[in-house]
């Protein structure tokens, strides 16, 4: 009988992500886990809807068993099955991160053996987690590097609270995940404003956009191109409640794709979403980091993974980064050298265990 890993929820940043990853790699490397001390360090510790949903869909994808998914449990046991990957529809409830279950999904999905296609409803923008774009624009194109394809489409946004939103979701899967190197900054090659709102004033996304690319020229003297998705509300794909956020796209001289994001709320200027978008963004230019700090953080399981050196420099080492990176060496055989404090750049090298399918 295979010995259940012990995981300690509370560890590190000790949040939903300990979680996630943690099924996700029992469910790849078929190692039953316990996961006990869950989301110990937040002011709501135990599950929520939004955790509960990233558990039962690795489960479905596995035919896993599991103990103690139930909202506020503090602990769960997962007994992963057969990876049997199969198209389904899944609903992650009212604003739930539908980023935050594919980030759980993910790995699995890349040794599933056969092209997957997921629906997923839930929250498309939330302020606790990278907007559904970044997964598109950013996490899906640099993890083209490892071989991995993966591509989806926002068929309805959805806002906080009702959600709502629909991801429609493709998969292709890897025999094994290429080595990344993650390390130059070769030069702007374009930057990119993607502005997004529904059931607001179409002024709201025109002064997010005129406020991110006047700070964009004058600070960094590129001229940004600008993308507008207006809905006014009529349309049937408007979301459930008003929105809106914004998406600044930098492709650097080898392609490598890193971005910042903001999204609005009520109350807060429009001038102020895209200057906080701007704000980060030019952090990163500034320390010529060719990795945006959401990158490193999801990237790292891949590298573990992969058959070969991989290497990330990042502007920003964050307590997030680290965490997963303490927790996958907990499942795999694989050590980290990593370099750079929390909140100031660094990155990461490893050499990957060669997962195969």
């Amino acid at each position: 009988m295979v010995e259940t890993l012990e995981i300690d929820g509370s560890m590190g940043e000790g949040g939903g992500q300990v979680l996630r990853t943690a099924v996700a790699l029992s469910a790849l490397l078929k190692k039953p886990v316990r996961v006990f001390n869950i989301r110990a360090k937040r002011s709501n510790p135990g599950l929520r809807p939004q955790h509960l949903a990233a558990v039962k869909a690795v489960a479905s994808l596995t035919g896993a068993r599991v103990e103690g998914l139930s909202v506020g449990s503090s602990q769960i046991l997962f007994y992963p099955g057969e990876v049997k990957a199969s198209d389904i529809e899944l609903d992650v409830g009212t604003a739930g991160s539908i980023s935050l279950v594919l980030q759980a999904m993910m790995p699995v999905l890349a040794f599933s053996g056969r092209e997957v296609t997921l629906v997923l409803k839930g929250g498309t923008d939330n302020p606790r987690a990278p907007p559904i774009d970044y997964v598109r624009e950013v996490l899906a194109r640099n993890l083209s590097r490892t071989g991995y394809v993966v591509d989806l489409s926002v068929e309805r946004r959805g806002f906080y609270p009702r959600g709502g939103g629909i991801v429609r979701f493709r998969s292709r899967p890897v025999e094994r995940l290429k080595p990344f190197q993650i390390t130059d900054f070769p030069g702007l090659k374009s930057v990119r404003v993607f502005v997004y709102s529904s059931k607001l004033p179409r002024h709201v996304a025109e002064r997010i956009a005129g406020s991110a690319s006047s700070q964009i020229r004058s600070r960094l003297g590129v001229e940004p191109t600008v993308e507008y998705e207006v809905l006014s509300g009529e349309e049937p794909n408007a979301s459930l409640d008003p929105g809106c956020g914004v998406l600044i796209i930098g492709t650097l001289g080898d392609g490598t794709v890193f971005a910042s994001s903001a999204l609005g709320e009520r109350g807060k200027p429009s001038e102020k979403v895209g200057g906080e978008a701007v704000s980060e963004f030019i952090r990163q230019v500034e320390q010529r980091a060719p990795a945006d700090r959401n990158l490193a953080d999801q990237l790292v399981v891949y590298a573990a993974l992969a058959d070969g050196v991989s290497a990330l420099r990042t502007h920003e080492v964050t307590l997030h980064t680290l965490t997963t990176i303490s927790l996958v060496e907990l499942f795999l055989p694989v050590r980290f050298k990593v370099y750079g404090e929390v909140g100031s750049p660094g990155g990461y090298r490893v050499s990957g265990a060669g997962f195969k399918r």
